[in-house]
């Protein structure tokens, strides 16, 4: 796994896998694209959601839409990692069944999503579901 990080201006960057993918990041002033910080956590949610929804198709658990809030506390002093983060698991659907989601959210956050156990170093990590109806 491999990425460039290229300057554009200012403070904004534009970063390049090697499948040609490419994310524009700037700082807290800049407009370019969201912080590194803030990719961290984009990265969470998907890292997590795709774990999850895998779980749930293995499962055959049917739902409408699914997604997931991730917010970050960062520590005062440099390098100001994360000290909390909160991950907030939303599925729509009916009669979903609560102990198959409770047990996909369970293995995503114990075993599977890498990004996460690279952020729980640092954070506290909680994590909570919601069932609603469908849309």
């Amino acid at each position: 796994m491999e990425v460039t990080a290229k300057w554009l201006s200012n403070m904004d960057f534009e970063s390049e896998n090697t499948k040609g993918h490419k994310v524009t990041m700037s700082n807290f002033e800049g407009t370019a694209g969201p912080t590194p910080m803030e990719l961290v956590l984009m990265g969470l949610g998907g890292c997590t959601g795709m774990d999850v929804i895998s779980i749930l198709n293995k499962m055959r658990i049917a739902y409408d839409r699914f997604e997931i809030n991730v917010a970050g506390e960062r520590a005062g002093d440099h390098p100001k990692v994360f000290s909390e983060v909160s991950v907030v698991y939303r599925i729509w659907g009916d009669n979903i069944p609560e102990e198959k989601l409770a047990r996909a959210v369970e293995l995503t956050q114990e075993k599977y999503c890498s990004v996460l156990h690279m952020v729980n170093k640092t954070a506290q990590v909680s994590y909570r579901y919601e069932i609603n109806p469908a849309d």
